[in-house]
């Protein structure tokens, strides 16, 4: 291929880039006198019929999106050896892949391009295609023309007027996808259900790649596996928290939780950008429906315990000896061990063992912070299950609620994430399993990501007398 200079009226200038199944070339038209891209099917794909109706496939359904944030598509031919290639426009910006690693684009910046790759993936779909690859290399960005910066054109940021999405190989649509498909993406960028062959995808396979391209512009960082992404606003302190959420979202393992579909995660970048992304000044308390306030009825005295590795486990014990529970080290900065008064949950008053122990412990009753720990209170007097089956936190989503049972305690797990702080809150009334006593257990453990702990933490629960 390096010695071919043209194909059919298209002068070769140079190589843009290859891939698995292809070459991308930058041409000239003669012709028309205009740069093009001209794509090649590789030489040694040639005779695999499967492959070369990908290839065209690809051509077909790009210009069946028929849409100016994907890159069009201009011709079709076949080269004298029988390889066919296609003809696109070119992109003379470059691709998202040139922002250099480790970088962060400033935070308007990043969600508005984010917002525009979003708005091609919304072309796509409604066209009937899921991309199934989107990621920054395969989203290619077009110079703004003097005429366009200076019309104050929607799509233009700094310097920038269009971005494309390209490269469909991977592309199916939605009637196929939403059948068995094969395992596709990129390594980061790549949705959970697109990690295994079998499970069928729809848009939200896309809208979460979308969410994996606006967190590495944002942070500078490829986010990690599904259900293990650091929070960006850890990479990038200062990020304000609705932009953190946005992403997140777009981010959820379980896709019934993401943006319903590529224009509402774009219609919320945008929004995010007009407002101007002031960071919101914390509070230092919320007005919370739930237990949450519950911590700040255990006694006052707050002593410091003994830093622990994150990786080690803190025991803690209350003031009689009763309640005992280990916790993750990295969550023993502060113990409350001195009880608590049920009435909090609308029982009868009373004062009764308890404690509270956590890395922030004073912020414990502001979801918007980020907290891990863990309260346990005892109760001998009311319905304690009812009133923790009553218990709400209207600012999370709720999870729904599973059995428990250890051999020891039984009762039900009722559980919240993406709370404003992005984290998650897990509540508990247990009884003893094998009955015949009248104390109770409730339980209140606050995570800043996914809910890790739980298992562990109520495993260790011990509770004597």
């Amino acid at each position: 291929m390096q010695s071919v200079e043209r194909i059919g009226r298209y002068r070769l200038e140079r190589r843009l880039g290859s891939g698995a199944f292809g070459t991308v070339w930058l041409a000239r038209d003669d012709t028309l006198e205009a740069p093009v891209a001209v794509k090649v099917l590789a030489d040694n794909w040639s005779h695999r019929l499967d492959v070369r109706e990908r290839f065209l496939s690809e051509a077909r359904m790009l210009r069946r999106a028929g849409s100016d944030r994907v890159v069009q598509v201009y011709d079709i031919g076949e080269l004298p050896d029988g390889r066919p290639y296609f003809v696109m426009e070119y992109a003379d910006g470059g691709t998202l892949a040139e922002v250099p690693s480790g970088a962060a684009l400033p935070v308007s910046e990043a969600l508005r391009l984010t917002a525009l790759a979003a708005r091609g993936a919304a072309a796509l779909h409604a066209a009937g295609i899921v991309h199934r690859d989107i990621k920054p290399s395969n989203i290619l960005l077009c110079a703004a023309a003097d005429d366009a910066r200076g019309s104050g054109a929607p799509d233009a940021v700094d310097g920038v007027s269009r971005v494309l999405l390209a490269d469909l190989g991977l592309a199916k649509s939605l009637a196929q996808a939403s059948g068995l498909t094969q395992a596709a993406g990129s390594q980061g960028y790549r949705p959970p259900e697109q990690a295994e062959p079998g499970a069928g995808i729809d848009e939200r396979a896309d809208v979460y790649s979308l969410g994996a391209v606006g967190y590495h512009l944002v942070t500078g960082t490829v986010p990690g596996e599904p259900g293990r992404v650091v929070r960006p606003d850890r990479l990038r302190p200062g990020l304000p928290g609705a932009v953190r959420r946005a992403l997140m979202r777009a981010l959820a393992p379980d896709r019934r939780r993401r943006w319903p579909d590529a224009e509402s995660f774009a219609q919320e970048l945008e929004r995010l950008v007009g407002s101007g992304l002031r960071p919101r000044r914390r509070r230092t308390a919320l007005a919370l429906t739930g237990a949450v306030a519950v911590v700040a009825a255990v006694g006052a005295t707050v002593p410091l315990l003994h830093r622990q590795s994150p990786a080690a486990e803190v025991r803690v014990t209350d003031t009689t000896g009763r309640v005992v529970a280990e916790v993750p080290g990295g969550w023993g900065g502060q113990l409350r061990d001195s009880g608590w008064d049920p009435r909090s949950l609308g029982l009868p008053a009373g004062h009764e063992p308890g404690l509270a122990v956590a890395d922030r412990l004073a912020e414990w009753q502001d979801l918007a912070a980020d907290v891990n720990g863990v309260f346990v209170g005892l109760s001998e007097h009311g319905d304690l299950t009812a009133a923790v089956g009553a218990l709400t936190h209207p600012r999370c989503h709720y999870d729904g609620s599973d059995a428990y049972g250890d051999g020891r305690w039984r009762g039900r797990l009722r559980s919240w994430s993406d709370c404003p702080g992005g984290g998650s809150v897990t509540e508990a009334a247990l009884a003893p399993a094998h009955g015949g006593a009248q104390t109770r257990v409730y339980v209140q453990i606050r995570q800043s990501g996914r809910a890790s702990a739980t298992d562990r933490v109520l495993d260790s629960l011990r509770v004597t007398g």
